[in-house]
């Protein structure tokens, strides 16, 4: 391992890239070798300049983070990613994980904790957010209580998420509030109302909750 770590910076956004490579190149123990806009260029900059290990921005044109990092790890499996994001939601967590990304950040993060995550994914460990930690947790519980209730196959073809959604909307949570319980945006909890509700044949959240109590996904 060399003495500093090889870092390449990956974020659609000019102003939030340029403070990263600034932030990071006061780190003695790292070297920022580069920086990408998205992640086609991201791909081709790890042929290049190959970095040890990318920062990786998760929502980008062209190619987004999570196709950048797996085509990374696929070529160049030497390389470490840790996605560094304003996304915590499940999809995005697990969507990143699956491509190959050691380490999960959002971009709260301070530096000693980038410089943290480098390090842990450089000598072959993981290093996740505290959210992102305890948002897999509370998905394997999910799928623990599921298993255990037997309802591992939902009803209409609704996904574990979308019941989880259903059992809110059941307990009077507005959208706001459901998005603060799951950790996901306003517009990904609208998302799976729409799908529940079309898979289920509801036209409103009064029946949707009629619904939650006749399946037994609310109590």
């Amino acid at each position: 391992m060399s003495e500093r770590t090889r870092v390449l910076v990956v974020d659609d956004q000019t102003v939030v890239r340029e403070g990263l490579v600034l932030l990071l190149e006061l780190l003695p123990e790292l070297e920022v070798v580069g920086a990408a806009g998205d992640g086609e260029r991201a791909v081709e900059l790890v042929a290049e300049l190959r970095p040890e290990v990318v920062l990786m921005d998760l929502r980008m044109p062209r190619v987004d983070g999570v196709e950048a990092t797996r085509r990374i790890r696929r070529d160049h499996p030497g390389v470490e990613v840790v996605v560094l994001t304003t996304y915590a939601d499940d999809e995005s967590i697990f969507a990143a994980l699956r491509a190959g990304a050691r380490g999960y950040l959002t971009k709260d993060a301070g530096a000693e904790e980038i410089a943290q995550a480098v390090a842990a994914v450089r000598g072959g460990a993981s290093l996740l957010d505290p959210a992102v930690q305890r948002r897999l947790v509370e998905a394997v519980a999910a799928d623990e209580r599921a298993a255990r209730a037997g309802r591992t196959d939902l009803p209409d073809g609704l996904t574990r998420r979308e019941a989880e959604v259903l059992a809110l909307i059941a307990q009077g949570r507005s959208n706001a509030e459901i998005a603060g319980d799951l950790f996901i945006s306003e517009a990904t909890v609208k998302t799976h109302i729409n799908n529940l509700f079309a898979k289920a044949g509801l036209r409103d959240r009064a029946q949707a909750v009629t619904y939650a109590f006749r399946h037994g996904l609310a109590s």
